[in-house]
C-alpha cells in the first residue's frame, strides 16, 4: 500500500521511500509512500524523478492501481529491486502551476454555486489552463464578465485553503459537499478528503491545492461555449 503524502502536504517536493512492487512490463515502480499525485478529478498526474543507488529514473507519469501508486519510468535502466531505498523528487514548477490552477477552479466553482446555484457537470486542467462545465441554461458575455470579476475578488481576498480527511458519515453530513452533478466518490470509500476555501467553498476533492487564494494569481476567462441545452463551459487561464 502506498501512503499518499500529497494528501496532507501538497508542498512536499522531495521524499524517501522503499520499493514495494514492480510492473516489469510497463516499467512501473510502486513505493510504500509517495508525494506524486497519480491523476484524477481532472488534474493530471505528476512527473519527476526517482533516484536509487545513484541511478536517476525519469518519471513520466504516476498512476493509482489498487492500493499502490506506480511511477512509470523512461529509459532502459533495469528497475530497482524490491526493498530498495528511493529518493523521490517531483517536478515542482509543473506541480505548483497545477496547484494554482486547481484552486482557481474551486474558486470558480464556489462563486458560480454561491451566486447562481449551478452544479458542476465536468472539468479538466493543464498547468495554468482549465475548464469547467456548469448547469446553466444561458450564458452570455455580461454574465461571464461578472463571474470573472467575482472570482478575482475572491482571489484578492486571500482566503485560506484548508484540507481535512473526515470519516465518510461525517463528511456526507456537510450540505452540498458534492458539487458535481454526479457523485464520483466510490461507495467503499470510508475516509473522505475535503478541501475548504474558507468563507467561499467546501467540497470533496482529492487533488493538490495552494494554501491561500492569493497564491493563485489573476484568473482570466478566455472563452465560453454551450455544450448542450443546460451545459455551459467556461475556460480560464491563470496569469
Amino acid at each position: 500500500m502506498t501512503e499518499l503524502l500529497y494528501q496532507t502536504d501538497s508542498y512536499l517536493q522531495r521524499f524517501e521511500a522503499k520499493v514495494e512492487a514492480l510492473d516489469e512490463q510497463g516499467r512501473g515502480i510502486a513505493l510504500d509512500r509517495s508525494a506524486f499525485y497519480p491523476g484524477g478529478g481532472g488534474q493530471p498526474a505528476d512527473s519527476g524523478s526517482l533516484t536509487v543507488n545513484g541511478v536517476i529514473y525519469a518519471i513520466k507519469r504516476a498512476k493509482k492501481m489498487g492500493d499502490f501508486v506506480f511511477h512509470y519510468v523512461e529509459g532502459e535502466d533495469p528497475l530497482p529491486p524490491l526493498g530498495a531505498v528511493v529518493q523521490g523528487q517531483i517536478d515542482w514548477e509543473r506541480r505548483h502551476q497545477l496547484m494554482r490552477t486547481h484552486t482557481a477552479l474551486h474558486v470558480l466553482c464556489g462563486v458560480v454555486f454561491r451566486d447562481y446555484g449551478a452544479s458542476v457537470t465536468g472539468g479538466d486542467m493543464e498547468p495554468l489552463d482549465g475548464r469547467m462545465d456548469f448547469e446553466f441554461e444561458r450564458m452570455q458575455h455580461e454574465l461571464v464578465d461578472q463571474i470573472q470579476q467575482a472570482v478575482n475578488r475572491e482571489v484578492a481576498a486571500a482566503r485560506e485553503v484548508r484540507v481535512a480527511i473526515l470519516p465518510r458519515e461525517e463528511a456526507f453530513a456537510i450540505p452540498d459537499l458534492i458539487r458535481t452533478k454526479i457523485s464520483l466518490l466510490p461507495e467503499g470509500i470510508q475516509q473522505v478528503r475535503v478541501v475548504e476555501i474558507v468563507g467561499l467553498d467546501l467540497q470533496a476533492d482529492g487533488g493538490t491545492h495552494v494554501h491561500n487564494t492569493a497564491e493563485v494569481g489573476s484568473i482570466r476567462v478566455v472563452d465560453y461555449k454551450s455544450k448542450g441545452k443546460i451545459n455551459k463551459r467556461i475556460y480560464i487561464a491563470i496569469e
